[in-house]
């Protein structure tokens, strides 16, 4: 299961309302290779879900990841932070065995 902090909830509402999103929208989240540690992280709002796809819904939120990706994110909790390092979702993934700097890319 992926999971979804209070904070992440309160910002992913809010996107979806700002964008004027349809109501069965939720965030697909992703890996793709790339990035300084191996591996990138995806996060986009969707509507259209796909054949194979995981759906799981936390905190009122739902979450949708291919198969694949899935393998590198179970277990992991999307979270959002404001401060002053850096505004935006994050993965608090505990499959990654190396982060780089900026949080944005891992390796298992």
């Amino acid at each position: 299961m992926i999971t979804v902090s209070e904070t992440a909830r309160e910002h992913a509402i809010k996107i979806l309302q700002e964008e004027n999103r349809p109501a069965d929208s939720f965030i697909r989240v992703g890996v793709e290779g790339g990035g300084c540690s191996g591996l990138s992280y995806k996060l986009e709002f969707d509507n259209v879900s796909k054949e194979g796809d995981q759906i799981f819904e936390d905190n009122g939120i739902k979450i949708v990841c291919d198969k694949k990706s899935f393998l590198y994110l179970v277990g992991t909790q999307l979270d959002y932070s404001g401060g002053i390092n850096g505004k935006g979702f994050s993965f608090n993934n505990p499959n990654a065995s190396r982060t780089c700097g900026c949080g944005e890319s891992f390796s298992v």
